[in-house]
């Protein structure tokens, strides 16, 4: 079955956020999306908030929405025209240095999970931070992951602790939005060892549709595909994938992480933030519309784009996630 994935994307993190813009995605062609539902910046009483708020919305919305909790629901609600979602978490503090937290978040949706958000903490390193490596316990938390059946995501993590990551998980890991630093000098955008090192696990590099990422202030599909065609050519059309990291933001709700939170030391400008990360632009939903005719302009097949628009990414939750 041919199913569209969008590895990561985010609503206001509010539990009254309004998930009109997930409709978009599935009338572009979307068949499951993981949404963010907390970072490290966020604590633990605003993210449970959130899995709250937005538990509730889509048990409330049956004809729009399902919560997957299988590869299985996300091919049944293709069938009926449904939008899957599922959650995914950006860093380690959230789990408070406890590995039986990943089990916890499992039960209320939580499918993928990264462990550090720019910045280091006890568990991993981030992008933006000192090399240090992974810790002890984030090789415990990595033997957590993979026992509990979450995605492994390797996005805005140190380079270095990307790699022992991977070298860890006995599972395939993934990097839900992520381009190549080769096409794109910015500190998020990962190297071809990094995009290596995630083919030999069987893991998916999904690309980010994120202008400052891709290197155009009006990023394309077009755009899109280039990094798609490089990631291809250097490890497989098998480890491509789309994670378009559209931000949906509703200007209305306030979201923002209680004091003394400081964007400035999570997005800092020495790495490239030369900008408000408010003002970044993102491919438009519209997209996924136009992803399968920009991926066969750079020499893809139309076998190939659908492996990208969501095939691999599907292989690899069936391997990953719990069977029901």
């Amino acid at each position: 079955m041919k199913i569209n994935w969008d590895a990561h994307a985010c609503l206001p993190l509010h539990p009254d956020a309004d998930f009109s813009p997930l409709d978009r995605l599935r009338e572009a062609g979307v068949n499951y999306v993981s949404v963010n539902v907390g970072m490290d910046m966020n604590p633990l009483a605003q993210i449970m908030s959130v899995l709250a708020g937005f538990r509730a919305t889509i048990a409330a919305n049956p004809q729009r929405f399902v919560l997957a909790s299988s590869v299985a629901d996300i091919e049944a609600a293709a069938v009926r025209g449904v939008l899957a979602v599922g959650f995914d978490l950006e860093g380690a503090l959230p789990l408070l240095e406890q590995p039986d937290m990943l089990a916890l978040y499992q039960s209320l949706g939580v499918r993928q999970i990264h462990f550090a958000y720019n910045r280091n903490n006890s568990v991993a390193d981030g992008c933006h931070d000192a090399v240090r490596g992974l810790t002890p316990l984030g090789h415990r938390m990595v033997e957590a992951v993979n026992k509990t059946g979450l995605l492994m995501d390797c996005s805005h993590t140190g380079r270095r602790c990307s790699l022992d990551i991977m070298a860890a998980s006995s599972q395939p890991v993934i990097f839900s939005h992520a381009n190549p630093l080769a096409l794109s000098e910015h500190g998020r955008n990962i190297t071809d060892e990094q995009i290596l090192a995630c083919a030999a696990t069987g893991g998916v590099v999904c690309l980010s549709g994120v202008s400052a990422f891709l290197g155009n202030d009006a990023p394309t599909a077009t755009d899109m595909a280039r990094h798609a065609a490089y990631v291809a050519n250097l490890v497989g059309v098998q480890h491509v994938g789309i994670g378009l990291d559209i931000s949906f933001r509703q200007p209305e709700l306030n979201d923002s992480p209680p004091p003394p939170y400081d964007p400035v030391y999570w997005w800092p400008r020495a790495a490239g933030y030369d900008r408000s990360v408010q003002r970044m632009c993102y491919t438009p939903v519209e997209t996924w519309r136009l992803l399968a005719d920009a991926l066969q302009r750079v020499g893809l097949t139309a076998l190939d784009a659908e492996a990208v628009m969501g095939g691999n990414m599907l292989r690899v939750a069936g391997a990953v996630w719990p069977s029901e």
